[in-house]
């Protein structure tokens, strides 16, 4: 068996044909995209907790509007704001409805274009308020804003067994 490594991974070739037979991923997110990774439970005394693995948090000013995904480890992943030059020429004012619509389809491209398609999101908008409609935005642009549960392996007594993420059953 020829062991090669392409692109910083390492594919086990087989004999007969070049086809590889074992994959290795070194994505450090991989863990989280196949739901065993842990979640930091933090205190249980701390007001916002740090059960998530990305969290969504809307920063509005006076100024500008600032739409970030923050990873729990790592501080923020993706950003947009209504100061950036290619989404402030076309609009009116920065911090509008308009200015909260257009920016939640702009972040929810930007989720999607890196992979993020699930994220924790604890804001609590006002009935027909600027946040709802960021927010119905980003949920139309095809954005879950809750997270999976961390897969628990089920034990011999249990009487339903989950479904193992990583395996396809299609």
């Amino acid at each position: 068996m020829n062991v090669l490594r392409k692109n910083g991974l390492l594919v086990q070739l087989s004999r007969f044909n070049s086809t590889a037979t074992e994959f290795v991923n070194r994505n450090p997110r991989n863990l989280e995209r196949i739901r065993i990774a842990r979640k930091p439970d933090g205190y249980h005394l701390d007001k916002p907790g740090k059960k998530f693995w990305h969290k969504l948090i809307l920063t509005p000013s006076n100024r500008i509007v600032t739409a970030q995904v923050i990873h729990f480890l790592n501080g923020p992943v993706i950003e947009a704001k209504t100061s950036e030059w290619s989404l402030r020429k076309q609009l009116y004012s920065v911090n509008d409805t308009s200015a909260y619509i257009n920016l939640g389809r702009v972040f929810a491209q930007r989720c999607l274009e890196s992979g993020i398609t699930e994220m924790y999101c604890d804001i609590k908008p006002t009935k027909g308020g600027k946040v709802e409609k960021f927010i119905n935005e980003v949920v139309n642009g095809g954005i879950k804003l809750e997270e999976p549960e961390v897969y628990t392996k089920p034990h011999p007594w249990d009487r339903f067994r989950p479904e193992k993420p990583w395996e396809v059953t299609e």
